[in-house]
């Protein structure tokens, strides 16, 4: 199979305007994404809506392509980035293009899924620490939640805790029962790819803002990888920091 990975990246971001261009000790963050990635997958582009982004993609020798700035969400970007860039490829990779520390482990972890032929998008997901902070794990909302069936497929993904355990102190809960944090990465098969991108948004999507949502209520199949490597996000530039310090550590 032939493994097309994309970028996404966009120039606009309330919180953190200009991110894809923030250096990291000399290099763009996009630039460490890329080159992180970059060994893992058989061709690799930025898809972007900015030329400032894709001008200084292709200064360090990368590949991008321009995509529409009207796009709801970085599967419909890696979508056209596909039908401008991708053909002759098998599975299309949505890499986060704020994650300048994903392991090229990863990207395998993913594209093992595929070795299923059933499979039709895949997704990692990350134990819990069964020792983590209540509070800043299971608690937080903005770390999405995901319950797998006995296939390894997600069943749900959740802002709220899932499974709710009964008769157990929620403190104690991470003790009792595996719980998994969902790692915004994402694989598609090319014909599978197409046909969510025309699905209109759901009603469970749009309650827990997580467009995953949208292809499960339409009856698609997601299979998860279960890594044990964690990945840093950048949304804020107080995030940066934390990551530069991650850095030079």
């Amino acid at each position: 199979m032939k493994f097309l990975g994309i970028i996404p990246a966009r120039y606009a971001s309330t919180r953190f305007p200009g991110k894809p261009l923030a250096d990291m000790d000399g290099k763009t963050m996009i630039q460490r994404v890329y080159e992180q990635v970059h060994p893992a997958v058989d061709r690799l582009y930025v898809a972007t809506d900015d030329g400032r982004i894709a001008e200084a993609v292709k200064k360090f020798g990368g590949n991008a392509v321009l995509t529409s700035g009207k796009h709801n969400s970085g599967t419909d970007r890696c979508y056209e980035a596909y039908c401008k860039a991708g053909d002759g490829f098998d599975v299309v990779i949505n890499i986060q293009g704020d994650e300048p520390f994903i392991q090229p482990e990863q990207i395998e972890l993913i594209k093992s899924c595929f070795s299923e032929p059933d499979t039709q998008i895949a997704t990692l997901v990350k134990p819990f620490d069964r020792d983590g902070d209540f509070e800043q794990t299971l608690f937080n909302p903005n770390t999405p939640k995901v319950v797998l069936n006995n296939r390894g497929e997600a069943m749900y993904f959740s802002r709220s805790i899932i499974p709710y355990i009964r008769g157990e102190k929620h403190t104690e809960w991470l003790k009792t029962h595996p719980f998994y944090k969902h790692i915004g990465l994402y694989a598609y098969r090319t014909d599978i790819l197409k046909e969510i991108t025309a699905l209109p948004q759901s009603s469970l999507e749009k309650a827990e803002s997580l467009e995953q949502l949208r292809w499960l209520q339409n009856g698609y199949r997601i299979k998860a990888g279960i890594t044990n490597l964690d990945t840093i996000g950048i949304d804020t530039p107080g995030d940066m920091e934390k990551a530069l310090a991650y850095l030079r550590s």
